[in-house]
């Protein structure tokens, strides 16, 4: 079925495995940018609060190892690997390993939520970049397309925010706001970025009959002279008393697993914000390895494979 198919590549972010790579890690994506030594102190700060490292790379490689298992289970051997925009393996060693190994084609699934050029057209255009380096023995590459819509994706991210509500105490979503968040991009360039983030949101808001819900965004990072998406998670937070909130869910929608803006942007900052203002907040679960949605993305990928 999926013979003519030497690969699978997981195209992902990347994050630093230790202490010692953090600072080679950001100043690999901030090169060329002018950042504020003030800033990217603050940056290393946060890595050192949430252990010193990103557990990034780990959990990508579980979803990795699951995904292949899962595609087992459905009679296809395909191999997945993994290659990063910004740690090793980076794209351009596996793309360099596909073209050694003879791979006529492969198929890339690239480990953002939602389209446009600020997700997952980014990891496209940087692992086609990596293949046309390989030279002509590289492999032809097919893409998957992005499954932020797929029901069974929404059912699975439904799961972790009624397991955050258990968590809660309580019975019912009445009472809660349920906060998605995503990566603030520049206004300049949400392309299908920002449409994908809110119809995301509202399918899994109706999956689950959700009273209270809204979207808002995070991470910001870059001038503060550029436009970026809005609004900020953390002014949700603090606003949510006036509104006469008092528990929250937020739900990392736009991410697929834990890493430096999940765990210290909501885990850490919005928290504490949540605490000053006397709310209760809980974050739901990333998908990581979570079995449901390693079954979504497996289904996914065969169909592709077919």
């Amino acid at each position: 079925m999926s013979d003519d198919v030497d690969a699978v590549v997981l195209l992902g972010f990347g994050g630093p495995r230790t202490p010692e790579e953090v600072r080679p890690f950001l100043d690999r994506i901030l090169a060329g940018r002018p950042v504020p030594p003030a800033r990217y102190e603050a940056v290393v700060e946060n890595y050192r609060v949430i252990g010193g490292f990103s557990p990034y790379n780990e959990r990508t490689e579980r979803q990795a190892e699951a995904l292949a298992a899962a595609l087992r289970d459905r009679g296809i051997a395909t191999p997945v690997t993994i290659a990063y925009r910004n740690a090793a393996p980076f794209d351009d060693d596996i793309a360099g390993l596909l073209a050694r190994m003879g791979a006529r084609r492969v198929l890339g699934v690239p480990l953002a939520v939602f389209g446009g050029e600020e997700s997952d057209e980014r990891y496209i255009r940087d692992f086609d970049r990596a293949l046309a380096a390989a030279g002509p023995d590289a492999p032809d590459v097919a893409y998957l397309e992005p499954f932020f819509d797929d029901p069974a994706f929404v059912r699975a991210q439904a799961e972790t925010i009624r397991e955050a509500l258990a968590s809660l105490g309580r019975a019912s979503f009445d009472g809660v706001r349920v906060i998605f968040t995503a990566h603030s991009i520049p206004t300049a360039t949400p392309g299908a970025y920002a449409d994908d983030f809110a119809r995301a949101a509202r399918l899994v808001a109706d999956e689950l009959a959700l009273p209270d819900w809204s979207t808002a965004y995070q991470s910001r990072s870059g001038s503060p002279q550029t436009p970026w998406l809005g609004p900020d998670v953390r002014d949700e937070v603090r606003a949510l008393p006036d509104a006469g909130v008092a528990d929250v869910i937020l739900v990392a929608i736009g991410f697929l697993c834990d890493h430096v803006e999940v765990l210290f942007d909501l885990d850490v900052d919005a928290a504490g914000i949540a605490r000053e203002a006397g709310v209760r907040l809980v974050r739901a679960e990333t998908m990581n390895a979570r079995p449901a949605f390693i079954a979504a993305l497996a289904d996914r990928v065969a169909a592709a494979l077919r």
